[in-house]
C-alpha cells in the first residue's frame, strides 16, 4: 500500500528538518564544521574581506585624498565579522531578495553598517568613504580569498586535528600489538608471518604522509579585477602601484598572493588539496576494510557492554558499524572531492560560473570524510585484540615456513653445500595444495642434510615465530 497522500508536510514544520543526513542525523560529528563551510560562513568571511579590503586602501593611502579611518573605527567594523549573528544573517538574506546577488548583498550591508560607524558624526564623510567599500572589485575578488580562509581554516582547524587524532590512534594500537604475531593474508592465501602491529604501523604511515601534504597547502588568493587585469584599478588611481597593494592585501590576509588569474583565481590549489584529501581517504578506506575482516576473523573482539543493539534479531551478534559507516561516508565525501577536483580546475576563457554552484559542495565533501574520521576512531577505540585468535590460525598453517626453509636451502647451495639444490621444488612437493603439520615440517627438515646449527634453528622455528624484524618496524613512525 503506497504512503497515503494527505500527510502532514514535513517541509513546512518549524524547526525547519534537514534533507541530507550531515545536518540531521550526523549533525553532532559535523558541526564544527558550519563555523567555516556554510552559507553563513562563507557572508561572514566576505563581510571580513570587504572590510579588511576597506581598512587596507585606507590605511595604505591608496586612494590619494581619501578619507582615512581611525582606530576605533577600524575597530567597529572589524567587530561586524566578529559579532555576526542571526540577526546579520536575516538581514543579509532580505538585502539579497532585493539584489538577487550575494556579494552585492555584503556590499550593501557594509554600507549601511559604515553609516553608522561613522555617519553619526560626519555624514559627509560616511558618505565619501562608503564608495571605497568594494572598491574595485569583482564579485570573484572577494570569494575567492573568502572561500581560501574558509577552507583553511575547515582544514586546519577541523579536519587536520580529527585526522591527526585517528594516525596517533592508530600509533599507538600499532605499538602495543608490535609483538603479537599475526598470519598475513597475500590474495586471500596464507602467507609469512608478521605483526598485528607492524600492519598497522603500515596504514598509519601512508596516512601520515598524506596529512604532511594536506599540512602543506598553499591557499592562494588574488585581487585584480574582472579580467585580472587591474584595468579598474589603474584607471581609477594611475599612480598606484595595484600589484603591491593587491599582493600585500593578500598576504594580510594569510593567504599565498596569485599574480596571474583570469577573473577567478585558477583554484589549482583547491584541485590539489581535495585530491591529497581523496587519497587520505581512500587509505583510511582501505584501513577500514582490513579492520572489519580482522575482526570477521576473529582477530579482533569489538568491545561489549556500550550500550548498543549490534542486530536487531541475532542477539550474539556485535555489527562492526562504526568501520561500515566510514566506508560508506568515505565514498561519498570521495565522489564529490574528486568532481571538484576535476571540475574546478576548468573555466571557460575568462570566466564561467561553475565554480560558484560546485564550490558550495566543499562543506559536505569534508563533512563526509569528518564522519567517517570519527567512526572509524570510535571503532578502533571499541576494539580488544585476540591473540589466541591469531596464535591459532598461526599454528593451523605450518606451510607458511616453506619458504624460510627454502631461502636457507638456497643460501647453504650458494655457498656450495652438498645437496642444498632445487629447494623450492622439493618444498613445493610438500607444501603446495594443502596443509602440513609441525611433525611433518620436522620431519622433512631432518631428512634434508642441512648442516647442524642450520637444521637445529628450522627444526626450532614456529610460525609465530617466523615474524622477521616486523616488530622493529613499528620504530619507524616514531624516527
Amino acid at each position: 500500500m503506497p504512503l497515503p497522500a494527505a500527510r502532514t508536510p514535513l517541509s513546512e514544520l518549524d524547526p525547519a528538518i534537514a534533507l541530507g543526513a550531515l545536518d540531521g542525523r550526523y549533525r553532532g560529528a559535523v558541526a564544527p564544521l558550519v563555523d567555516h563551510l556554510s552559507e553563513a560562513a562563507l557572508n561572514r568571511a566576505r563581510l571580513h574581506v570587504e572590510v579588511e579590503w576597506l581598512i587596507h586602501l585606507t590605511t595604505q593611502e591608496v586612494v590619494p585624498g581619501a578619507d582615512t579611518l581611525s582606530a576605533s573605527e577600524q575597530e567597529a567594523l572589524r567587530a561586524l565579522v566578529t559579532d555576526f549573528d542571526a540577526a546579520a544573517i536575516a538581514e543579509l538574506k532580505e538585502i539579497e531578495a532585493e539584489t538577487v546577488h550575494d556579494v552585492k548583498a555584503i556590499e550593501y550591508y557594509l554600507r549601511r553598517r559604515l553609516v553608522g560607524i561613522v555617519g553619526s558624526n560626519d555624514p559627509a564623510r560616511a558618505t565619501s568613504l562608503s564608495e571605497l567599500v568594494h572598491f574595485a572589485c569583482t564579485s570573484e575578488d572577494i570569494n575567492n580569498t573568502s572561500y581560501a580562509l574558509m577552507v583553511q581554516g575547515a582544514i586546519t582547524q577541523v579536519w587536520l586535528p580529527r585526522a591527526v587524532n585517528l594516525v596517533d590512534q592508530l600509533v599507538g594500537m600499532a605499538h602495543d600489538l608490535r609483538e603479537v604475531p599475526l598470519l598475513a593474508h597475500t590474495h586471500g592465501q596464507p602467507a609469512t608471518p608478521t605483526t598485528m602491529g607492524k600492519e598497522l604501523a603500515v596504514l598509519a604511515w601512508r596516512l601520515r604522509r598524506q596529512l604532511e601534504r594536506v599540512s602543506g597547502t598553499t591557499y592562494l588568493g588574488k585581487l585584480n579585477g574582472a579580467t585580472g587585469t587591474y584595468g579598474a584599478h589603474v584607471e581609477a588611481v594611475p599612480g598606484a602601484d595595484w600589484q603591491e597593494v593587491s599582493r600585500t592585501f593578500v598576504e594580510h590576509l594569510g593567504l599565498t598572493w596569485n599574480p596571474l588569474t583570469t577573473q577567478i583565481e585558477s583554484h589549482d590549489w583547491q584541485a590539489e588539496l581535495y585530491s591529497d584529501v581523496a587519497r587520505f581517504n581512500r587509505i583510511l578506506h582501505n584501513l577500514c576494510t582490513d579492520v572489519w575482516t580482522y575482526i570477521s576473523m576473529g582477530y579482533f573482539a569489538q568491545v561489549r557492554g556500550q550500550g548498543t543493539v549490534g542486530s536487531s534479531t541475532m542477539p550474539h551478534k556485535v555489527n562492526p558499524i562504526r568501520f561500515e559507516n566510514a566506508e560508506a561516508n568515505l565514498e561519498v565525501s570521495n565522489a564529490l572531492l574528486d568532481v571538484l577536483a576535476s571540475t574546478l580546475v576548468n573555466s571557460r576563457l575568462q570566466r564561467d560560473l561553475t565554480d560558484s554552484s560546485m564550490q558550495r559542495n566543499i562543506g559536505t565533501a569534508l563533512g563526509h570524510s569528518l564522519l567517517a574520521l570519527d567512526n572509524a576512531s570510535r571503532g578502533l577505540a571499541g576494539l580488544d585484540a585476540v591473540p589466541e585468535a591469531m596464535a591459532a590460525d598461526l599454528d593451523a598453517n605450518w606451510e607458511v615456513l616453506a619458504e624460510p626453509i627454502q631461502s636457507v636451502m638456497r643460501a647453504l647451495a650458494a655457498r656450495g653445500v652438498e645437496g642444498m639444490t632445487n629447494p623450492y621444488e622439493r618444498l613445493k612437493e610438500l607444501t603446495r595444495g594443502r596443509r602440513i603439520g609441525q611433525a611433518e615440517l620436522v620431519e622433512f627438515v631432518r631428512g634434508l642434510g642441512l648442516p647442524a646449527e642450520e637444521e637445529e634453528r628450522l627444526v626450532a622455528l614456529t610460525p609465530a615465530g617466523y615474524t622477521g624484524i616486523a616488530a622493529q618496524l613499528v620504530d619507524h613512525l616514531t624516527r
